[in-house]
C-alpha cells in the first residue's frame, strides 16, 4: 500500500514517526499522525486545516488532545453527555490520579518495551488510519494516497483524534467540503 502514497503522503508518515521519537513513545499513533499533518504545507491537507483555521488553533488542538487522553479517552461531549447524566468526570480523573499518579487513566500509551533503534511501530489505531486512507482515495476515484486521504482518515475514524478534530471545526464533512470546493476551483483553472 506504501507504493501508492504521494511523496506528501510519505512525508506525513515519517512525519509521525518523527513526532512519536521526540516524544520518546514507544509507538506511532493516531496523534503522531495529526501532529505531523499540521506540520505540513502546500499540501491538499494544509490547505483544507487551513480553510477551516485548525492550522491557527493547533495549541488549542494539541491541548485538547492531551485533556482527553488524560480523561481515558473521554471527549469533552462525552464527559458532558455524562454531567447531565450526574456523572463527573473531573472528579472521577482526579479521584484516579489521587491515588494512581498523574495521568493514570491515559490512553494510547502503553508500556515501554525496548525496540531496535529507528523501529516505531503503528498502533492499531493508526494503521486503521492508513487502511481508511486507501479506501478514501479508492472512494473518490484518486489513484493515489495523498495527504488529504490521510486526514479525512482521521476525521472518520472512531476515537479521540476525530473527536477533537470536529470539536476544532474539522469533522470529516467539513474537511470533505473544503476538499471538494478546492477540486473545483482547480477544474475552472484548467
Amino acid at each position: 500500500m506504501f507504493e501508492k502514497f504521494t511523496k506528501s503522503a510519505r512525508g506525513v508518515v515519517e512525519g509521525a514517526v518523527g513526532h512519536a521519537e521526540r516524544a520518546g513513545d514507544p509507538t506511532v499513533t493516531e496523534d503522531h499522525l495529526l501532529l505531523s499533518l499540521l506540520d505540513r504545507e502546500g499540501t491538499r491537507a494544509s490547505a483544507a486545516l487551513a480553510a477551516l483555521g485548525v492550522d491557527r488553533r493547533r495549541a488549542a488542538l494539541e491541548e485538547a488532545l492531551q485533556e482527553t487522553r488524560r480523561r481515558g479517552g473521554v471527549s469533552r461531549a462525552d464527559a458532558e453527555a455524562l454531567a447531565g447524566l450526574g456523572i463527573d468526570v473531573a472528579e472521577i480523573v482526579a479521584r484516579v490520579e489521587d491515588a494512581h499518579g498523574a495521568g493514570a487513566l491515559a490512553t494510547g500509551r502503553g508500556p515501554r518495551r525496548w525496540r531496535p533503534a529507528g523501529r516505531r511501530p503503528f498502533t492499531r489505531g493508526a494503521k486503521g488510519v492508513l487502511e481508511r486512507s486507501l479506501r478514501s482515495a479508492v472512494a473518490r476515484g484518486d489513484r493515489h494516497i495523498g495527504d488529504e486521504h490521510i486526514l479525512l482518515a482521521l476525521t472518520v475514524g472512531p476515537g479521540v483524534v476525530a473527536d477533537v478534530l470536529a470539536e476544532h471545526g474539522a469533522s470529516w464533512a467539513d474537511v470533505e467540503r473544503v476538499l471538494a470546493a478546492e477540486g473545483e476551483g482547480r477544474a475552472e483553472a484548467s
